[in-house]
């Protein structure tokens, strides 16, 4: 009797773990995160290089709002980004870098021109988002297409590689690369990374979406996706290396940090996950930087660069006073720098997404 109640109180405890891991769709990637906590070895290095880039799903017409709603998010943006941003420096002398993934549907002219004003004062640049439904690999490759040419042509946005292509860097609207979402919503192209390719995409920072059920069983790495002909194809790839080439058939994937925070669990007893969203709700705080850093998202050979690329919706409402009423960049800015600039051994290098993506090829080139 004994044994057998010892047996369902296992049992118990093994279901219990499982439905808390699938309500989150930790059991996407838990095995992943497991296997690099147990293999991946403590390293010290004489001198760190900590690369940030904060990847911003720029929408200001987020929740279906009216042009006046949207064109007001931007002024307020414009009124406090710059006079916050112009007080930090990292350890090139080089201000705080903002990444504007501006989405494809929500084309603005004004805006673009306002956006504009901020990355001519050197504080960032824009790369392209898009949501879309039911679509078909035809519509989509005209649709990226026509917006890169409108954003480079009209806006002086993005750049042309050597053979004279528009080239660009992409993150999808809700996550659902690649058509990666269980219920096929929100993307519906199977061969997306395809499409991507074939339109000039170079590196995709879509990861990491937990706990979206999109989430890759790759986690906090830099790899190279490759279209399989069927959806989700960047689940797993290729890890970068040093003296690696990247092919014509190979998107360079850029992942952010995801972790399991034990200092912040709920209910006491749950450890929450942190994907690199800076938000209202999950606001910068000095702790969470060394489990970003933790993560180690790096060129293998070259682990002494760090790569920390965070994301946000900066112009959802909460978001904008999270950043610029309760200090939020003030945190966040002061607390790398405290860390990283302002301590030997280690230098801090606030980057564009742009710049990430030139940085970890120069390094996988040698």
């Amino acid at each position: 009797m004994v044994v057998l109640l010892s047996c369902l109180a296992l049992i118990a405890i093994v279901v219990l773990v499982w439905l808390v891991l699938k309500s989150r769709n930790m059991h996407l990637w838990i095995i992943s995160y497991a296997r690099q906590q147990l293999t991946r070895p403590s390293k010290s290095f004489p001198d760190k290089h900590i690369y940030v880039c904060l990847a911003d799903h720029h929408e200001p017409y987020l929740g279906n709002v009216d042009k006046e709603k949207a064109h007001s998010r931007v002024k307020r943006w414009l009124s406090n980004y710059p006079a916050v941003a112009l007080k930090h420096t990292d350890s090139d002398g080089r201000h705080p870098q903002h990444s504007y993934f501006y989405p494809e549907e929500e084309y603005d002219e004004w805006v673009m021109e306002q956006i504009r004003t901020l990355c001519d004062a050197g504080l960032g640049d824009v790369d392209i988002h898009l949501h879309h439904d039911n679509d078909t690999a035809e519509n989509l490759t005209q649709t990226l297409n026509n917006f890169k040419k409108l954003l480079h042509e009209r806006h002086g946005f993005l750049r042309k590689n050597e053979a004279g292509e528009i080239v660009y860097g992409f993150i999808h609207g809700n996550w659902a690369l690649d058509n990666s979402r269980p219920d096929g919503k929100w993307c519906g192209v199977d061969n997306e990374i395809e499409v991507l390719l074939n339109t000039g995409c170079v590196y995709d920072m879509t990861m990491p979406s937990a706990p979206s059920d999109t989430q890759t069983s790759t986690i906090n790495s830099i790899y190279l996706a490759k279209e399989k002909g069927h959806c989700k194809s960047h689940n797993e790839g290729s890890t970068l290396k040093v003296g690696d080439s990247i092919h014509s058939d190979e998107l360079l994937m850029i992942q952010g940090p995801l972790a399991l925070d034990w200092n912040n669990r709920k209910l006491g007893l749950v450890p929450r996950i942190d994907a690199g969203e800076i938000s209202y709700d999950a606001p910068p705080k000095e702790r969470r930087l060394k489990l970003w850093e933790d993560c180690s998202v790096s060129v293998q050979g070259a682990d002494e660069h760090i790569f920390i690329k965070l994301h946000t919706h900066g112009l959802d409402d909460d978001n904008s006073t999270m950043f610029f009423d309760k200090q939020g960049f003030e945190t966040l800015w002061t607390a790398l720098e405290n860390r990283y600039k302002n301590q030997p051994g280690c230098s801090l290098h606030y980057v564009t997404a742009w710049e990430m993506y030139e940085k970890i090829t120069a390094l996988a080139e040698g």
